[in-house]
């Protein structure tokens, strides 16, 4: 007897195929998309004195975060980056200024050295794949995103900000209970409250 179809179907990671020539697309429609992006996070999403805030080094085809990363230096906003320690742990973020070295990360990107300093960002910027509006975000499987933010909210409030191209908008997602919901989604269109 075969076993059912449906150990076999992952329906995330059939979106994931189905979404990643999308954002390709999208990354070469629109060259200026980060500067957009970077505008709207401003003009929405609220930063306290003193907060860090947690960017993503991009890799592939995701929307690039350096012209956030120097807005907010400019402003004097002190900025993290992401390292995947190990699986299955969350990520832990470390101090980034620009200039600083950074090596290879886990999955390719560049990550701060070990000697930065280990911060505690209020708010976490990350990449996706697909978001709906009501703040479901499709990532890329791993669960680093998930772990840490869950991790995070039973100790501190923390924003979580969706940060990618508006062709990545769908109206549903696949979901699991251990998804965690972005507070906002920032793409070079503007900025939406979830």
């Amino acid at each position: 007897m075969l076993p059912p179809i449906r150990s076999f179907f992952d329906p995330k990671a059939v979106w994931r195929e189905r979404m990643k020539p999308v954002r390709r697309d999208a990354a070469k429609r629109r060259p200026d998309a980060a500067r957009h992006a970077a505008r709207a996070f401003l003009d929405a999403v609220d930063i306290e004195d003193g907060a860090v805030v947690a960017l993503y080094h991009p890799i592939n085809t995701e929307l690039d975060t350096e012209p956030l990363a120097a807005a907010l230096m400019e402003r004097g906003v002190a900025i993290a980056l992401p390292v995947a320690a190990k699986k299955p742990a969350p990520l832990v973020f470390r101090r980034y200024e620009a200039g600083d070295p950074l090596v290879a990360g886990a999955f390719g990107e560049d990550v701060p050295t070990d000697d930065a300093d280990m911060v505690a960002p209020a708010i976490i910027v990350a990449p996706l794949l697909a978001y709906t509006r009501a703040g479901d975000r499709l990532g890329y499987g791993g669960g680093y995103y998930d772990r840490t933010i869950e991790a995070l909210r039973k100790e501190r409030a923390v924003v979580f900000v969706g940060y990618g191209f508006a062709a990545q908008q769908v109206d549903a997602l696949p979901a699991s209970p251990l998804d965690q919901r972005l507070d906002w989604i920032v793409t070079e269109q503007g900025a939406i409250r979830c």
